[in-house]
């Protein structure tokens, strides 16, 4: 059984014009995914399985939906015990413990407002989270780097009341464990004003911040219904089947994949919890668990593919998706090649669901990230904000002038300067580009402020990167602009090698021919530098504005 038909009129559709056309979201008065959803199926079908949880230590644990709604009951009434109400908000640093999802949804049932977090940040990082959200209370996996770093921005965040931590007691913290085996999980449901409304802030995330400093994103109980169509219609989970999305539950790419669409979608989740990333070892749990679609970002797809893929069964395995950044052709015909699945793409961003996808009904066209979600009015947006024509690059912008779609942000919290800068005439400009081509196909290109403009020509950093990887050389690059006096920018190849390479010049010539006879030759990047990792945000995405910034003071420093 799934819930699907319950919020979605139609689910089958014939093609992607009828998928455009028809598909809507029906969305019901004051919706609340933790009790429209999960605690739905524990009254109809308390056995079926929700999750599947393992650990690198070797630990597994299967939890049924009843199981959900009686922890999730459990940790609002511990929650409610310490004074957290709705409106109030909780940072929850829990990396892929199995309570992140009790927790989560307790706070969905209480109406708090929960906010994810990554156990990468510091003192400076939490203070700044607390003071910009109001934040009354962290609860945390018990890392006593992190803790320490908690406790040193405890003093300078003044709404903090409370910490509390999984495992080991620790002076001037609560213990989870200790409460939780102490607490009734007799929990009702709030009534009256006390009830979420749709339109209430149900969840924040800062953004990874690749341009500055973090922004809050702010959504509403709605936005799990936006993502029907990232689960079912992009993922293609199925009906009792076993997902498997990687991401910690720190970043928005957790909402996309292991909570809202796929349990709406009536499939389970497979939580692979670990600290540290070894391709084989998620190649291994992912086969013998009998894992039936798959959705990881780009880093992951290549660093898989370096394995010897013949070596697991993927034959329980139905679609394989992809999300973050771009996937580069190469990569998609290698593990198409080994494993008998086509990855589908999908574009989107922290601000909103799947916005486009290869969806069930499209051809893959290695490179395009497929065409428009029907629930978002999708245009390109040239700089006079025009439509695009067919070949034109433009911006990707969202039409809000009818109201805002399911699953779209509602704004960026407490910041309505920032929100005015993204939404104005009537459209949501996501920062992002892309060209469309006369099948309606769109090719992502880049962030706006990474399009590289070099004698007269635009070159989107995509594409010159998916040139460079398909190289044996190459494990990762970036493509950046440098300054030039005459051409205005030239290419730069920040470049990671694969196993087995050193760097040398005549690499760097090896790698410039290369890009010369796979793209355009104005493309080739004419400056090549070697590192052993690229700068990225917490959530794994490269920071090309860190790459110019280091070479903008390099230069600085030259002409001094």
């Amino acid at each position: 059984m799934q819930l699907t038909d319950r919020f979605v009129p139609q689910t089958q559709f014939s093609s992607y014009e009828d998928f455009l056309n028809n598909f809507t979201v029906r969305v019901p008065a004051q919706f609340n995914f933790a009790y429209d959803v999960v605690d739905e199926y524990a009254r109809l079908q308390p056995e079926k399985r929700a999750m599947l949880w393992c650990n690198e230590q070797g630990e597994e644990r299967t939890f049924t939906f009843a199981d959900m709604k009686r922890e999730s009951d459990r940790a609002a009434r511990f929650f409610t015990k310490y004074g957290i109400k709705k409106g109030d908000a909780v940072m929850v640093i829990l990396k892929r413990r199995y309570e992140y999802w009790f927790c989560a949804l307790a706070l969905h049932k209480i109406g708090a407002i929960l906010i994810p977090a990554t156990f990468l940040l510091t003192d400076k990082d939490i203070a700044y989270r607390c003071n910009a959200a109001s934040v009354r209370m962290i609860l945390s996996v018990y890392e006593p780097e992190l803790m320490d770093y908690i406790d040193k921005a405890h003093p300078d965040s003044p709404t903090l009341a409370y910490k509390v931590n999984l495992g080991p007691k620790r002076a001037g913290w609560i213990s989870y464990d200790e409460e939780i085996a102490q607490t009734s999980a007799d929990f009702a449901k709030p009534t009256g004003d006390a009830l979420n409304r749709n339109d209430d802030p149900m969840l924040i995330y800062f953004t990874s911040g690749t341009t500055g400093h973090p922004k809050m994103v702010l959504h509403d109980f709605t936005y799990p219904l936006g993502h029907i169509v990232t689960a079912k219609y992009w993922q293609c989970v199925r009906e009792d089947g076993l997902h498997l999305t990687v991401a910690d539950t720190g970043w928005a790419k957790a909402s996309w994949g292991k909570i809202y669409g796929q349990w709406i979608a009536g499939t389970a989740l497979f939580v692979y919890d670990y600290d540290h990333f070894i391709p084989a070892d998620l190649l291994e749990v992912v086969t013998r668990h009998k894992v039936t679609t798959f959705c990881a970002p780009p880093t992951i797809y290549r660093f898989m593919i370096k394995e010897d893929l013949s070596k697991y069964d993927f034959s329980a395995l139905e679609y394989g998706a992809v999300a973050g950044e771009p996937l580069n052709p190469e990569v998609l015909y290698q593990f198409q090649r080994a494993t008998g699945v086509t990855i589908k793409e999908g574009f989107g961003q922290t601000e909103t669901t799947v916005l486009i996808a290869s969806f069930p009904w499209l051809k893959v066209r290695p490179g395009s990230c497929g065409m428009p979600n029907p629930l978002y009015p999708i245009e390109l947006l040239n700089s006079e904000l025009q439509p695009c024509g067919v070949g034109e690059e433009g911006q990707i912008a969202i039409r809000v002038a009818e109201g805002r779609p399911v699953g779209l942000f509602k704004e960026y919290y407490r910041a309505p300067d920032k929100t005015a800068e993204a939404w104005h005439d009537g459209y949501y400009f996501t920062g992002d580009m892309a060209w469309r081509d006369e099948d309606g196909y769109l090719w992502f290109i880049g962030r706006a402020d990474d399009v590289i403009k070099s004698s007269g020509y635009r070159i989107g950093p995509f594409e010159v990167e998916s040139a460079l990887v398909e190289h044996p050389a190459v494990l990762e690059c970036a493509i950046t602009g440098v300054p030039h006096p005459v051409r205005g920018q030239v290419v730069k190849a920040t470049v990671v090698l694969a196993r087995g390479y050193s760097p040398s010049e005549e690499l760097k010539k090896e790698l410039q021919d290369h890009v010369k006879h796979t793209t355009a030759p104005y493309k080739y990047p004419r400056i090549i530098e070697f590192v052993d990792e690229l700068p990225k945000t917490f959530s794994g995405k490269i920071r090309r504005i860190h790459i110019r910034q280091q070479d903008a003071q390099q230069q600085d420093a030259q002409d001094e």
